[in-house]
């Protein structure tokens, strides 16, 4: 036998190698994703490029030509196309053309898969091989480990004794079982299949056999998308009993696919459910279709025996369906096209049922377009609004009959990138037609001898184009005193076509506060503004913390809102109306476009923020708006009464104020609120308080808003939310929320939980109540959720476990 033996000679081993004809087989050991990915060869050898050397170091290479064997020994890295291995000895030989590695073998894939085993014996066709004492770490950190592993015809790998879990080990308790794992007595992977089989297996939760399967089949972690059946859910609410859901997974292109479900309730029947998913390069768009012949529509039936959700209480077999779908595409990259549109039997049929994607109490249909360039904003879209609510098909008071169709609704803004005078200048362009098929009123009773009729919602048509210009300037003179200039410009056209129902509603109205009916079926208004804004900001600071004062005060000229002193415009998108700390300084404190300040108003304040070294930060704004001349836009009604009793109906407004601190330790907390401004009287607080910190969090809101007959409520609102939650272990916690009514004397909504959750699994369990503030009525929901990563999913749907979180 005749040995060439090189020592201590890695560049001299290197270029020997490649002129050797087995090195393109001994890097086939280097790169054995086979068992790890269940991959063919050829996928690997696509990964490198062509040309690629392969990089070998060792410190000793010995060639055997008597026996025809090529070793590495010692230290072995072989680095070839980004894949990467090392052992401590590499042999490879000629006559078998079969590679074995041995002595803590670690295979680093180009893709991150890590390959860890004391020996490696494998062709160089890579069609067939062995594995001792195998563990494969995947990129998504899934383990497998198993005694021994088999491959065999290049896509089929077999591991004997093996384990499968998705759970990272424990860095303190490596021996330590993990959550979850599954053992298996072969666990078969396919690479052409791309499936994983387990024969003899058993589950195993926290070191405990939970399950023994026979046989079950799950797709490799390569893979994102296979047909099969998804894991089940199972829910349940008072009106629908207790319900399982069934879905099964159609994975019919790399591009679109269907998913069908089929749920059983209890006391309503099947529930069919299908969607369609598709995506293309520039976007993607969803189709969802439900339905079910109710088995007990009287389980909808309300305190006055009528059916409040499904119609007739004796049809026993009242059909409710829904269609819904969602897309978007990108035309360019600038513009954005798309749409969410719901259409179903009844209004609230998606909600009652727990359709994904369609069963908020508000769903907005919509059709748009959205373009952003910069600073330069397009949207323009039609909507409608669907209002999900337990009310009579017939009833005159539903919110969902009296909901419009907006058609459209547009939105522009653009900022020069240039200054215009030194200053920045701003245009805004707003416009939207409105159609509603039904009057929207609401009676409201401040006293014993009158009634006033708030008329929300015109039938018929209206429209409205608003175009704004804004220019303003910051200027700072040499004592740290901020003056900044402001010029604004706007204008509105608009039309009303009023039903003869709507005028007798809007006349009512107006008898009854004692003022013009002067409804306009066409208009146009202005408004300019000059104004200044003068901020002083001063800081105070010590060796422990620092405290910055900023006095601030603005004052705005301007005419008389137009059409205003009369009913003769429609309020559509200006009814949210709040007057406090957050919009003192706001030039038009109005939400919307259909109303506009007008006249002449200062608005002065003082804000405070603090920074102490412990880390804690307080900040504070209080101040207060006054009338300067002109007419009060607020103290003038509008169809709804929008700045009745508000803080501004008067020359001087009421006092506003807000204070809140942050603590380094997890408490925080903010009271602020509206007082009278002559006896200092409450008439909006809010209250909040939170620690968030281990091994509890707690949260509490308390809020008050005093009656405001006028615009709606005609008694005090004060409500109370609590919410906790605590760690009862590292992974463990309880949590529950609570909404109290004070007025009322009824808990609104209340709720309890509890969850595990760690890196690969996650279980979740809720308990909530609903209560009608009318009837009394109450609704119960159980959802729960266990999750197995990479596994599945099996539980309610997240609507059920959303309302106590």
């Amino acid at each position: 036998m005749r040995e060439a033996v090189l020592r201590s000679h890695r560049q001299a081993g290197l270029a020997r190698l490649y002129g050797a004809s087995a090195l393109a087989c001994l890097f086939a050991c280097a790169v054995p994703v086979a068992p790890a990915l269940a991959q063919d060869v050829t996928d690997v050898a696509t990964k490198v490029p062509s040309g690629t050397q392969m990089l070998l170091a060792a410190d000793t290479l010995v060639y055997n030509n008597d026996n025809q064997t090529v070793t590495a020994v010692g230290g072995v890295q072989i680095d070839y196309g980004g894949n990467r291995l090392v052992a401590q000895r590499v042999e490879y030989n000629r006559n078998t053309k079969r590679l074995v590695a041995s002595g803590a073998v670690e295979v680093i894939n180009s893709d991150g898969t890590k390959i860890y085993s004391d020996h490696i014996d494998i062709t160089d066709d890579f069609a067939d091989g062995f594995v001792n004492a195998l563990r494969v770490e995947t990129i998504d950190k899934a383990y497998f480990a198993a005694e021994s592993a088999e491959r065999m015809g290049g896509v089929l790998t077999t591991f004997h004794n093996g384990v499968y879990t998705a759970c990272e080990p424990c860095e303190d308790k490596p021996d330590k079982a993990p959550t979850w794992r599954i053992k298996a007595r072969q666990i078969i992977w396919n690479g052409e299949k791309k499936t994983v089989r387990f024969e003899n297996a058993n589950f195993e939760f926290f070191g405990f056999p939970l399950a023994y399967l026979p046989a079950f089949e799950i797709p490799d972690p390569t893979v994102k998308r296979k047909s099969g059946f998804l894991i089940p859910g199972i829910a349940y609410k008072t009106d629908l009993g207790v319900g399982v859901k069934v879905p099964y997974y159609f994975a019919l292109s790399p591009t679109y696919d269907l998913t069908v479900t089929g749920s059983g309730y209890t006391k309503q029947g099947f529930l069919g459910e299908a969607e369609w998913r598709q995506r293309f390069n520039n976007g993607q768009y969803t189709l969802k279709m439900a339905g079910i012949r109710q088995e007990n529509p009287e389980e909808f039936i309300d305190a006055n025996g009528r059916n409040v959700d499904s119609g007739p209480a004796g049809d026993p077999n009242k059909f409710r369906g829904m269609m819904g779908t969602k897309g978007q595409f990108a035309i360019n990259s600038r513009w954005d096209f798309g749409w969410d549109v719901l259409l179903q039997t009844d209004k609230n049929f998606s909600r009652t049922y727990a359709i994904d994607n369609f069963n908020a109490l508000v769903h907005q249909s919509s059709v748009y377009l959205t373009g952003l360039n910069g600073r330069n904003y397009f949207d323009v879209r039609a909507m409608r609004f669907e209002v999900q609510e337990n009310t009579l098909p017939d009833d005159p008071s539903a919110r969902a009959a009296k909901q419009p169709w907006v058609l459209p609704s547009l939105d522009y803004a653009y900022i020069p990138d240039m200054a215009v005078a030194g200053g920045q200048l701003s245009f805004n362009v707003n416009a939207r037609a409105i159609s509603r098929d039904r009057l929207d009123t609401a009676l409201v009773i401040p006293g014993d001898d009158s009634t006033v009729e708030n008329v929300r919602g015109i039938e018929g048509q209206s429209g409205r184009l608003t175009a704004e210009a804004e220019w303003k300037r910051t200027f700072t003179s040499d004592g740290g005193l901020l003056l900044t200039p402001l010029l604004a410009l706007r204008g509105d056209a608009g039309y009303v076509s009023a039903t003869s129902g709507s005028l007798a509603a809007i006349n009512q109205m107006a008898t009854n506060l004692g003022d013009d009916d002067n409804m306009r079926s066409s208009l146009a208004r202005y408004m300019a503004t000059a104004g200044l804004e003068m901020r002083w900001p001063v800081l105070f600071s010590s060796t422990s913390s620092s405290h910055i004062f900023e006095p601030m005060a603005q004052v705005f000229v301007r005419p008389n809102e137009q059409y205003v002193g009369g009913l003769a415009v429609p309020n559509e998108d200006a009814q949210s109306f709040v007057f406090d700390a957050t919009t003192l300084f706001e030039r038009d404190k109005f939400s919307g476009y259909d109303r506009m300040e007008g006249g002449s108003r200062a608005n002065v304040g003082l804000r405070y923020s603090g920074a102490y070294d412990n880390g804690w930060s307080t900040n504070a704004l209080f101040g207060q708006s006054y009338q300067l001349g002109g007419q009060n836009s607020f103290a003038t009604p509008d169809l709804v009464n929008v700045g009745a009793n508000s803080g501004l109906e008067t020359a001087t407004s009421d006092y506003v104020g807000l204070v809140g601190f942050n603590s380094p330790s997890g408490f925080s907390g903010s009271v602020s609120g509206r007082f009278d401004e002559q006896s200092f009287d409450v008439r909006r607080a809010e209250v909040k308080a939170a620690y968030s910190g281990l091994p509890v969090s707690l949260s509490a809101k308390y809020t008050f808003i005093q009656a405001q007959p006028l615009y709606g409520f005609t008694t005090d609102r004060h409500e109370v939310t609590l919410g906790a939650s605590t760690h009862l272990a590292e992974n463990w916690r309880v949590f529950g929320t609570g909404t109290y009514d004070l007025e009322q004397s009824v808990l609104v909504k209340d709720g309890v939980g509890f969850a595990y959750n760690d890196s690969c699994f996650t279980y979740l369990m809720t308990f909530s109540e609903s209560r009608d503030l009318n009837t009394k009525e109450v609704s119960q929901n159980i959802g729960f959720n266990l999750s197995f990563r990479t596994l599945g999913e099996f539980g309610s749907s997240t609507s059920a476990l959303d309302t106590v979180q």
